[in-house]
């Protein structure tokens, strides 16, 4: 006996000329019903147990492990004490004249294979199965396993608890038998390498067959994921992108996601299954939530440790200044300027939905700290000041320092707001508009240093994957949070200010203009703020690139605003000279 062929048609009989019995295929017991699908490294197939009448899957390698057989046993049983409602558990192991498999219960189970097709499927159901598929991977990796061969056909749906993966370490091929430390053997740093350079590539196949899914037909016209991923630097040097044109529909936010697991720079892919899970869960609580998604990150971490902690010294000196005389309010509002967290505390408090309530119908926001102060009286200065966390909350020292850098280039980004701003406009209003316009940027800091951290290093320019070539650009701001949160990074400030119950005017405000627009004339008051705001943080983000970037990016600046603001070079050098205690 031995197996059959995997390209051998085993429906074949289902036609023959009636009164032809349909042949038997035996695998060992087992009877073989039906080719599921089939790679470089692995197959499967539906069997049927004749003892049990069980309907089963069987997935095997390609290649027999011959010596290393005891290897790939310890592989598999190793797997098989993972458990995961979306890892299929291992039913059977056993080999058959050297062939070894893995069993699986198929009742009520059809495969990812069968189900996808050149119609495509919408977003938020790729996205669904996948970040959980990926989250049963994060959990078989922390235990180092690995899927090696992650294929259509090893995705099982059955009709009720999500899809399923089968054959974890059970691929097997000359690049696999090769791993060190693979089955239980001890660990030591090689083991450990090819451990997280296995989980990788389970990734990037995982970002393979999201592709499939969206396009409606494989990438680079091949059905074999592994193949794909062994195309992609640096073993090859093919680019893998979703094409602009598909079937249905695809969101730019989950765009970013599936093309960020095969970019073409390894370093810009995800590091772990993890992060790519919250990429796409960020990104389906987003459109769950009509755009509010975003803030459902935040929630917890808002009522236990706040939005931002207090400046060092500047929330002390604020509680000690509200117990002095009333006419001293302007000094005070002064002081709360300097402290960014409590300046956005007291925003958020005469601003919330209970709080306005209560306000004479008209009135609109509160946009100045000196009003926010007469609208709580000096004791609710204190008990804001008071409340707030101390520096730096619960970040780590670089986490600290980050976040420090951060403060001192959004404050740095309303000095040259107020020093731009046109005559008659209230210099305190224009510097609130400028800090509320990186609301997300300093939540995320905050409250995802990790993330922030791979936002900023997905922006950073690329080094040439060959000699010489161009170095590659940077992902913009937009596409690098979308990629790690699921969302836009201003979308994080955008909800956050909804929820502290800013009306439509000042959330209209506080959207920086886009980058890909142009800037017209505003015509309005909202849009003069808007226009100065925005102009303010381009040029303080221009200053934060490399020297030899600098000057052509407030360039782009000027050409941008000049019009607009009626400003030359001049007026933007003095505006980016000017220094704390300037305009007020």
């Amino acid at each position: 006996m031995s197996l059959p062929a995997a390209d051998h048609d085993l429906n074949a009989g289902a036609s023959a000329a009636p009164g032809h019995a349909r042949p038997v295929h035996r695998f060992g017991r087992f009877e073989l019903l039906a080719l599921l699908g089939k790679s470089a490294r692995s197959m499967a197939w539906r069997a049927a147990d004749p003892r049990t009448r069980q309907p089963l899957v069987l997935v095997l390698p390609r290649q027999q492990p011959g010596a290393a057989l005891e290897v790939w046993e310890a592989a598999v049983r190793k797997a098989a004490r993972v458990r995961h409602p979306q890892l299929a558990p291992v039913v059977g192991q056993g080999v058959v004249e050297g062939w070894p498999y893995a069993a699986y219960d198929a009742r009520d189970a059809v495969t990812l294979a069968d189900r996808l097709g050149p119609h495509g499927h919408g977003g938020t159901e790729v996205a669904g199965w996948a970040a959980r598929l990926l989250e049963a991977l994060a959990f078989a990796h922390d235990a180092g396993v690995a899927h090696h061969d992650l294929q259509p056909h090893l995705v099982l749906l059955p009709d009720a608890g999500g899809p399923r993966l089968i054959g974890l370490e059970v691929a097997w091929d000359d690049s696999i038998a090769a791993l060190p430390g693979r089955g239980g053997a001890a660990l030591d740093a090689a083991s450990l390498a090819a451990q997280r350079e296995a989980a990788a590539r389970d990734v990037v196949a995982l970002g393979l067959l999201m592709h499939r899914a969206l396009a409606g037909a494989p990438a680079l016209d091949q059905p074999d994921l592994g193949l794909v991923a062994d195309t992609l630097p640096p073993r090859g040097r093919e680019l893998v992108r979703l094409p602009w044109v598909t079937p249905q529909p695809v969101p730019d936010a989950l765009r970013v996601i599936v093309n960020r697991a095969t970019d073409r720079q390894e370093r810009r892919r995800y590091r772990n299954a993890r992060t790519m899970a919250r990429a796409l869960q960020g990104w389906l609580r987003t459109e769950a939530e009509g755009g509010g998604g975003p803030l459902a990150l935040l929630l917890d971490r808002l009522h236990s440790v706040g939005l931002l902690p207090a400046s060092p010294g500047a929330a002390d000196r604020a509680a000690r200044m509200a117990m002095m005389e009333r006419e001293r309010t302007n000094e005070l509002a002064e002081v709360v300027l300097q402290d960014i967290a409590l300046s956005l505390e007291m925003l958020r408090a005469v601003n919330t939905a209970q709080l306005r309530g209560t306000q004479v119908a008209g009135t609109g926001p509160v946009l100045t700290v000196r009003r926010a102060i007469a609208m709580l009286g000096l004791d609710g200065v204190r008990r804001a000041a008071l409340a707030l966390r101390a520096w730096p909350g619960p970040l780590g020292p670089e986490g600290e320092t980050a976040l420090a850098r951060l403060f001192e280039r959004v404050r740095r980004a309303g000095r040259v707001a107020q020093a731009l701003r046109p005559a008659g406009y209230d210099a305190e209003v224009v510097f609130l508009v400028t800090l509320l316009q990186n609301l997300g940027r300093l939540a995320v800091q905050y409250h995802f240093p990790d993330d922030a951290e791979q936002i900023r290093r997905l922006m950073q320019p690329a080094p040439p994957l060959r000699e010489g070539e161009r170095e590659e650009p940077g992902m913009s701001e937009e596409a690098a949070s979308c990629a790690v949160l699921g969302t836009a990074i201003e979308g994080v400030g955008i909800a956050v200010a909804r929820h502290w119950g800013l009306d439509a005017a000042v959330l209209h405000m506080v959207r920086r203009l886009s980058l890909d627009a142009p800037v017209h004339n505003p015509d309005s008051d909202d849009d003069v703020l808007r226009t100065v705001a925005s102009c303010a943080n381009e040029a303080v983000d221009a200053l934060a690139l490399p020297a030899t970037g600098q000057l052509p990016a407030l360039q782009h600046v000027l050409r941008r605003y000049g019009r607009a603001l009626a400003i030359g070079a001049k007026e933007l050098q003095s505006a980016l000279a000017a220094r704390p205690g300037g305009p007020t």
